[in-house]
């Protein structure tokens, strides 16, 4: 427990707030470099891919399988923390930016494949401490041609439930041109932002078909209106409104299907408005996760989960996206699992010692019985 809970402060204690979310910030430069310097330390491999870091067990015979442990190394701003770089425990809370979201699993991860080591496992245990996933998720795409498992964790904090799914999310931008016209003058001019009002209805309604269709772990999709901009000054008709919207969608839905509902929907009100000038486009994408129930590594996890904490782990659905989808989408079987905790990109952010400390036995518990 000492071992967890000592690396979780020390990561803790390293700002690693994501550049591309904060101008100016540290990014994870820093954090790599200490990962890097402890796995050498404890007497793990280590390969350094700009700021992401592989650490591998090794592997005492090549007939034991391989097992992924994923963590991100970044975090999002520290807002109005207090002493967001100080890890305060409190009982069974560690409170600091990132002790949440996610460095208690990156630290169990790290912890499981020093402790499978020194057990000897046959196959090999790799920790892939990724950076950008608070954005781009450029990290995980940089490690992975340089990965091969059979089975991957990715250990976002699950509450130490075992999630097998996730929904995808698609960014829609959409743009209403009007005709810009002094506003005593509104016959020459053609209000966009006005013009955009049909388009929100329409767009309330796509949200309500999409809560119709349900997942079993994962409930229904949804949409939400995210920005709105437009117009110039008081006194002029707008000749320009930019709406973007985000859907969460379930696994099944394709890209394609996604564009065309957005298209039938604003062709629709083109027909009811000969004067509507209206265009979209897909500005980000990202799959969603479904892992079957019968992929090899479930059953090892949930027995080690078990084993360790005396109750079988409920399966569920993640509400977040998380780098498992890249991660799957590489052909590697992938589940999630990580401590609990609370205050995930929020101003008291606080993960469960002894959540943190059941995670990383049964991560190793699960790496000695999957790799052999």
């Amino acid at each position: 427990m000492d071992d967890v809970i000592e690396l979780l402060q020390q990561l803790v204690a390293i700002d690693s707030v994501n550049s591309s979310l904060v101008k100016g910030a540290a990014g994870e430069a820093g954090i790599a470099r200490f990962v890097a310097g402890w796995a050498r330390g404890e007497g793990l491999g280590v390969e350094v891919l700009d700021d992401n870091v592989i650490v591998r067990s090794g592997g005492s015979s090549s007939d034991g399988r391989k097992l992924l442990l994923c963590g991100h190394l970044d975090t999002v701003g520290t807002g109005g923390m207090a002493d967001p770089l100080v890890p305060r425990i409190d009982g069974d809370r560690l409170y600091g930016r990132g002790a949440y979201d996610m460095k208690g699993g990156l630290a169990a991860a790290l912890i499981a494949c020093r402790d499978a080591a020194r057990r000897g496992v046959k196959g090999e245990v790799i920790v892939a401490a990724v950076a950008d996933e608070e954005y781009g998720s450029e990290g995980v795409q940089r490690i992975l041609p340089h990965v091969e498992a059979d089975a991957a964790i990715v250990n976002e904090p699950t509450e130490l439930t075992v999630a097998t799914a996730h929904k995808g999310f698609i960014w829609t931008e959409i743009t209403i041109t009007g005709k810009a016209a002094h506003g005593s003058r509104p016959h020459l001019g053609v209000d966009a932002i006005l013009k955009a009002g049909p388009v929100l209805l329409a767009l309330d309604e796509l949200d309500q078909q999409m809560r119709t269709r349900t997942h079993p772990l994962l409930g229904s999709g949804n949409l939400h209106g995210s920005l709105i901009s437009g117009g110039r000054e008081e006194s002029t008709i707008p000749d320009r409104c930019v709406i973007t919207v985000e859907r969460r969608y379930l696994p099944g839905d394709t890209l394609l299907a996604l564009e065309r509902a957005i298209e039938d929907l604003l062709a629709e009100c083109r027909d009811a408005d000969s004067e509507l000038e209206v265009s979209a486009k897909t500005t980000f994408v990202r799959r969603p996760l479904e892992t079957p129930h019968d992929t090899e590594v479930l059953p090892v996890l949930m027995a080690a989960a078990k084993d360790v904490t005396g109750a079988r782990p409920k399966i569920a659905g993640a509400s977040y996206w998380a780098d498992s989808a890249f991660i799957s989408a590489a052909g590697i079987p992938t589940v999630l699992y990580g401590p609990g905790g609370e205050g995930a990109h929020a101003d008291v952010e606080w993960v469960s010692i002894a959540e943190t400390v059941a995670c990383a036995r049964t991560l190793t518990e699960t790496a000695v019985n999957f790799c052999g």
